[in-house]
């Protein structure tokens, strides 16, 4: 849940691609390098018709399905696989590198967890992505503070982020990733940067929207139980309906 404002208000405002534009060469590119969030990217992506969701609920997580628990780019709207973590951040700045190169307007995103930044490839995505000047890639680091172990603080220290990438020669900024109108205005500013990639570390909580869930790195890979879902779905739905009449 903490990754899924993020990919709304990419999606919604900030990502040109469509259904009927996806194999265009000059679509902007999405990869999710947190495959582990997918269940948020289907929604996404089925709420911006390139996926069926009555599909998805059919067939997630089955015996066959396309509909794993890791992006899978057989699917419209999929980049690449991922799920084994580091990886999309350097993908990433290979397809900014061939744009920039093949004279192309197209925009590069990928999203990463925080405690996936512990990865060393990400590190060295991150310099070469500054060596070569990639004005036209932003990474999203979804800073909720949990991985499947605890805390991240607990597993590998982070204590300021802002200042790493800062000092890999990064365009940084600072944003709540609770609130859709502050990350549209985090993209937009993302893109007017330019001369150097830019990061977004969205403050996040894991489990948005739900006391059931929030901040219990437990969540991680929790299966709900009927009395759980059913209260999640109340929370949720008291939250729309708290929207509704603000």
């Amino acid at each position: 849940m903490s990754v899924l404002y993020t990919l709304l208000i990419l999606y919604k405002k900030h990502l040109h691609i469509t259904p009927a534009t996806a194999e265009d060469p000059d679509r902007d590119r999405f990869i999710l390098s947190k495959g582990h969030s997918v269940e948020a990217l289907y929604a996404v992506l089925a709420d911006c018709g390139f996926l069926d969701l009555q599909e998805i609920k059919d067939k997630f997580s089955k015996f066959g399905s396309p509909y794993i628990g890791h992006p899978n780019n057989n699917l419209q709207g999929i980049e690449m696989n991922s799920g084994s973590l580091g990886h999309g951040l350097p993908v990433a700045v290979g397809m900014a590198l061939a744009g920039k190169m093949d004279g192309c307007s197209y925009r590069v995103y990928t999203v990463l967890g925080d405690g996936e930044t512990a990865e060393g490839s990400v590190w060295e995505g991150a310099m070469s992505a500054s060596n070569y000047g990639l004005d036209n890639l932003c990474a999203v680091v979804d800073r909720n503070g949990l991985q499947i172990s605890g805390s991240t603080e607990n597993v590998m220290k982070q204590e300021v982020p802002e200042e790493r990438w800062k000092a890999f020669g990064w365009n940084v900024i600072s944003v709540n990733g609770n609130s859709l109108d502050d990350l549209d205005e985090a993209f937009t500013a993302a893109k007017q940067a330019k001369g150097k990639p830019t990061v977004l570390i969205a403050h996040t909580t894991k489990g948005y929207g739900s006391g059931v869930m929030e901040n219990k790195a437990s969540w991680h890979h929790h299966l709900p139980t009927q009395e759980e879902y059913e209260q999640i779905i109340a929370d949720f739905a008291a939250r729309k309906e708290a929207a509704c009449h603000e």
